[in-house]
């Protein structure tokens, strides 16, 4: 099959996305991988675009207040300041422990080389599949890029990766081997349910061997959730917590709410808690191997620098990433700040990228697995020049 892919994986992932299916319709997805070492990497893609300008505040640039008239930059409109040219949005203000203790930084002025159409789609498929062709445009092939690094890496576990809910992420699609499972409820096969599937599947190996994987999942991840919890995010950084307190070091998942095309001074809230309820619980139920965890929160594409007549933001160009963890040299926003002045912004609407985001999440593999330039620059992110070394991780 194309991709190196068997019928028995294929038949595997059919029967187990369709049990995580119905066991939870509405869950963001969750992945998980298991490669060797001690290294943890959690990737949370931040679907719809966050505004980077809102979130980072530049506010010692003095192009931004005739920009931004809802951003009352710093202090005066209850930011943390965090270098004295940029400040942290309010309701992030129980990240600073991490930033003061070198556990929080950030780069703006970032984005992938998806240009110009401002599609969610396409934006979100580029920054999952991170493959760029000679012309500029995505590359043909639906595979992800922490996939393709995983097929780099050596001694990594036969069942490589966990895809957790309704849709599977691209980001981890590809030749390396996947399951799947819900966090938000149980995958609950009951005795009876696990006799009559074995029953049902028992004059065929393949679909015998993609019931025993279900079975297998159902019993390691029973009562893994609280379904009490009251951030999704939060539930979904716990799951991905406790797995990688065992065998996992990958895990990815989403964070939607992003497109802030109206009233963002409200709006922007309640996935800026949700994200900062993510990182903290990752922080905490990590324990100790929160030293060797780098968090890289990544979007789309960032948002206009002008605010349009309903309070909000249109789809723009250059925005801002997370990085955080005890293997993050943090204390730190990242990156050359290209300026709001009217000559400075891109197509005179956009702020200006002046690094591609891959640039960042290559130098995290390489940092944290080992990888070689040349696999990262021409397999796992095609068409990247990684530029030099950012030195975000100690």
């Amino acid at each position: 099959m194309k991709n190196g892919m068997t019928r028995r994986t294929l038949l595997r992932n059919s029967l187990i996305v369709g049990c995580s299916a119905a066991a939870s319709p509405l869950i963001t997805p969750v992945t998980l991988a298991a490669v060797p070492g001690d290294n943890r990497l959690v990737v949370i893609i931040l679907r719809g675009a966050m505004d980077g300008l809102d979130v980072v505040q530049p506010y010692g640039d003095p192009a931004l207040a005739g920009l931004r008239s809802s951003i009352k930059a710093g202090e005066a409109g209850g930011a943390h300041d965090l270098d004295g040219f940029f400040s942290l949005h309010k309701e992030l203000g129980d990240l600073l422990p991490l930033w003061d203790a070198g556990e929080l930084a950030f780069a703006h002025a970032v984005s992938t080389p998806y240009r110009n159409k401002r599609s969610h789609f396409d934006g979100q498929d580029f920054l999952e599949n991170c493959g760029m062709s000679s012309d500029g445009t995505l590359t043909d092939n639906r595979d992800g890029w922490l996939n393709r690094m995983l097929t780099l890496v050596p001694g990594a576990t036969a069942t490589t990766a966990f895809s957790v809910g309704r849709q599977r992420m691209m980001l981890l699609n590809g030749e390396a081997e996947t399951s799947s499972w819900s966090p938000d409820s149980d995958l609950d096969l009951s005795p009876t349910t696990q006799q009559l599937l074995g029953k049902l599947y028992a004059q065929d190996p393949l679909f015998e061997d993609a019931a025993q994987v279900a079975f297998e999942l159902s019993a390691k991840m029973d009562g893994a959730m609280n379904p009490a919890q009251a951030a999704r995010a939060g539930a979904l950084a716990s799951f991905a917590a406790d797995r990688l307190n065992e065998e996992t070091r990958i895990a990815a998942f989403s964070i939607g709410g992003w497109d802030t095309h109206n009233n963002q001074k409200t709006a922007l809230g309640r996935p800026l808690r949700e994200l900062q309820a993510a990182i903290l619980t990752l922080k905490e139920r990590l324990g100790s191997n929160w030293d060797r965890t780098t968090v890289l929160a990544m979007t789309e594409f960032g948002r206009t620098v002008r605010e349009n007549g309903s309070g909000g933001t249109d789809h723009g160009t250059g925005g801002a990433m997370f990085m955080a963890g005890g293997a993050v040299k943090g204390g730190k926003v990242h990156g050359d700040w290209p300026g709001l002045g009217e000559l400075d912004l891109y197509q005179n609407r956009d702020l200006e990228p002046t690094r591609d985001v891959r640039a960042y999440a290559a130098w995290t593999l390489r940092d944290m697995f080992g990888m070689q330039q040349a696999a990262l620059e021409d397999f796992i992110f095609p068409g990247l020049d990684m530029g030099g070394d950012p030195r975000m991780l100690r």
